[in-house]
């Protein structure tokens, strides 16, 4: 498996996983990862200086650095202090790649320095540029705009999602690199608001549809309230095949075990 070429999708905790366990079997991963987040330090970057959401792609950097110990943790640091509301919870990599892309004046360009400094084993591309907005209308005809909403509980279930803007387009790159993969998977995470998120830039979607390789999606574990309530395994699969245009999809991934105690107590 030395020369497979695998590409990731997703976001969040999930896609950074799957990309640390085929670190065992190739360094030809490309991590395509959400940028729709606004919740916590990176909605906090995102009003205030207008970036995509930086968020999902620290994780994914820092899963694949092999740089600097120190830097690599610090990337991942969170300012704790009750002087101040805005620091309070803050990653420090958000700050890092929001000042590099002042400083580059690009975002795909600061993450590629980002990449360069952590010495990176792959390479990581967000799904897009575009500083777009998720938005979702519900069973009661609700319309939510942004993804801290869109997964929030309490409201009616989720009829469909879709991006603010209407013209977005995928990142130079994440297209040709669907189109060479071997392996193609496509979360864990989120359903609406991290896997078919991504789904949601139209040439992302054609290029899995299209692709040579096989499209493995892994389900999650658990329902996510806000989310999922009620959904079974079908149900997950049946919304990945129709955000990518209802073909594509090769396998689903699942875990039949059943949850250790801790974990039910955990998500009881």
């Amino acid at each position: 498996m030395t020369g497979l070429r695998a590409v990731c999708v997703g976001g969040g905790l999930g896609a950074p996983t799957i990309m640390a366990g085929l670190r065992r079997y190739t360094e030809d991963i490309t991590g395509l990862i959400a940028v729709t987040d606004s919740g916590r330090s990176t909605g906090k970057v995102r009003i205030a200086l207008d970036v995509p959401a930086p968020g999902d792609i620290r994780s994914a950097l820092t899963v694949l650095a092999e740089g600097d110990p120190a830097l690599v943790r610090l990337f991942s640091h969170r300012f704790e202090t009750d002087k101040s509301e805005e620091l309070n919870g803050m990653a420090f990599g958000n700050l890092f790649l929001a000042a590099l892309t002042q400083q580059e004046g690009s975002f795909l360009r600061a993450v590629e320095e980002a990449s360069r400094l952590l010495r990176i084993r792959g390479r990581v591309l967000p799904v897009t540029l575009y500083n777009t907005h998720l938005c979702a209308k519900l069973a009661d005809g609700t319309v939510v705009e942004e993804e801290v909403n869109v997964r929030a509980t309490g409201k009616a279930p989720i009829e469909r999602i879709y991006l603010k803007d209407d013209d977005v387009r995928a990142t130079d790159g994440s297209v040709e690199a669907i189109a060479s993969a071997d392996l193609i998977t496509l979360g864990p995470g989120s359903l609406f608001t991290t896997v078919c998120a991504c789904l949601l830039v139209p040439e992302i979607a054609r290029a899995i549809a299209d692709a040579q390789g096989l499209v493995v999606y892994v389900a999650n574990t658990t329902t996510q309230p806000g989310q999922t309530d009620g959904f079974n395994i079908a149900d997950h699969v049946r919304v990945v095949s129709d955000y990518l245009g209802g073909s594509g999809l090769d396998v689903a991934l699942l875990n039949d075990d059943p949850p250790p105690d801790h974990l039910r107590a955990h998500y009881a």
